[in-house]
């Protein structure tokens, strides 16, 4: 099946790649529509929605008298937060409020829910791919599959993970009801009631529920906007602190959208080493990047066996597809056992249609085409956001995932700020529902993953602009 391709890439595509390998400079004047129009046999709309596509995307500028042009590459002002916490260990207090990150009013106003849209998901190709499964496999889907996968969906799965540079043994990877099952099964395997792991902080809600069901104590690492972690709290809290277990996602991590540099993951990887302590590693969004290749995981710099990895298909796919799958390498044997108590086997269904996508390259296919839309999208609302709140305000720009993180002037009344958005049905995440402390109560996130429309992005700047009235006065 072929996934939508608009008509402008043919030329678009040269530009942006004209432009990233500096044969165009910022200025330069680009050919006109009607020159695009002839040497590409595009109609005029079609070259219009191309330049309109180049122009979102920051590469190009418009003057109306004389054509349009390169733009100039604005350079990205990241603050320096160095986020401050203290290194006590916190029993697990976490109030559960489920509808703050998954209640959706309507698809123009929810921007809280990391799951695409139903416009997003790829109906068809999940569908009739389905149907083909049931019809090749028949009743064998009926029956028990094996409790750690099908043997040759673990094999299709670490060959895929191969080419990212993860070498994959596939009898130590295990196929799970999805990716808190994984995180559940390799926690298990590494601690018991009462020890201590670090997160990522601010770190998403579902992880803090199962750390909290496990009984298990927390200590939080901050995330930093420049190189995705704060490395030197970390060795300071292992030398203070028995640590069992870091939980952490260092590609396009939720809710920031940030990605850690290959030199901060080496680092991470090594304090782990050095404390003979394990790294669970969330790697769900590492498929949705934007730039012209996946991201390197910390796997795939592990040479002494102290990373689990695990993913799912429910962020790229579809969210009712539950599978996931975990790499717990050493950790294999006490990982099974775990996975048999939690259950038989994983769908039939799911795992042949999910090989299926992969073998025949549908995936890939979906792939390219969801992080386009992404991006894009991403784009738009980085606009508006940037636009229209308060100018204090900070919008971290993600390479990739569903989340912008944003950050409020301390000055800014967020009770009545939140109250504006519920009452208007514009649906974002408190940021202090992704920590135990204090700390993000004037952050929120904004996620990009439903379809974004002409009313979602004029609901947002009234929110932004009305934003502007929730700034206090300090005498």
């Amino acid at each position: 099946m072929t996934m939508k391709t608009y008509k402008y890439e043919a030329f678009t595509a040269i530009i942006e790649e004209q432009i990233r390998n500096g044969i165009l400079q910022t200025g330069d004047k680009l050919p006109s529509i009607r020159e695009i129009k002839e040497r590409y046999q595009l109609s005029t709309s079609s070259v219009q929605s191309g330049f309109e596509y180049l122009m979102i995307k920051g590469l190009i500028e418009s003057n109306p008298r004389s054509g349009y042009f390169v733009a100039k590459r604005r350079e990205e002002y990241i603050p320096e937060v160095r986020t401050k916490l203290s290194p006590v260990v916190r029993d697990e207090e976490f109030m559960k409020n489920i509808l703050l990150t998954s209640k959706r009013i309507s698809e123009s106003s929810s921007f809280n829910t990391t799951v695409p849209g139903d416009l997003l998901i790829p109906q068809k190709l999940i569908l009739r791919t389905m149907q083909e499964v049931i019809r090749e496999k028949g009743a064998s889907l009926l029956r028990y599959y094996p409790s750690n996968g099908l043997e040759v969906l673990r094999k299709q799965i670490a060959k895929q993970m191969g080419i990212y540079g993860c070498r994959f043994n596939p009898d130590e990877l295990i196929i799970t009801d999805g990716a808190l099952q994984a995180l559940t099964i390799a926690l298990s395997s590494v601690t018991k009631a009462g020890d201590v792991v670090a997160v990522d902080s601010p770190c998403v809600f579902s992880i803090l529920e199962v750390i909290a069901n496990l009984d298990l104590k927390v200590i939080e690492i901050p995330v930093h906007y420049r190189n995705g972690f704060d490395t030197e709290y970390f060795r300071k809290v292992c030398v203070e602190n028995d640590i069992r277990a870091l939980i952490v996602t260092p590609n396009f991590h939720n809710p920031t959208g940030i990605m850690m540099s290959d030199e901060t993951k080496k680092s991470v990887l090594t304090i782990a080493e050095d404390h003979q302590l394990c790294i669970i590693e969330n790697e769900m969004y590492s498929d949705l990047y934007f730039e012209e290749k996946r991201p390197s995981s910390i796997k795939s710099f592990d040479e002494k066996g102290w990373v689990m990895t695990y993913s799912s298909f429910s962020k790229t796919l579809a969210p009712g597809i539950r599978l996931g799958w975990l790499h717990a390498g050493k950790f294999y044997a006490k990982a099974e056992r775990t996975r048999f108590a939690l259950g038989r086997s994983v769908s039939p269904l799911y795992q042949e249609l999910i090989l299926k996508l992969l073998q025949e390259t549908s995936y890939e296919r979906h792939l390219r085409s969801f992080r386009k839309k992404l991006n894009q999208q991403a784009n738009q609302l980085l606009e508006v956001l940037r636009r229209s709140f308060p100018r204090d305000s900070y919008f971290h720009r993600p390479q990739g995932g569903y989340s912008i993180w944003a950050q409020m002037p301390e000055n800014m009344d967020m009770k009545r700020f939140y109250q504006y958005c519920e009452e208007h049905k514009v649906l974002f995440t408190p940021g202090n529902t992704f920590s135990l402390t204090d700390k993000y109560d004037y952050h929120f996130r904004v996620v990009f993953a439903e379809r974004i429309t002409s009313e979602s992005l004029h609901l947002l700047q009234e929110t932004g602009t009305k934003a502007h009235e929730f700034i206090l006065n300090k005498e």
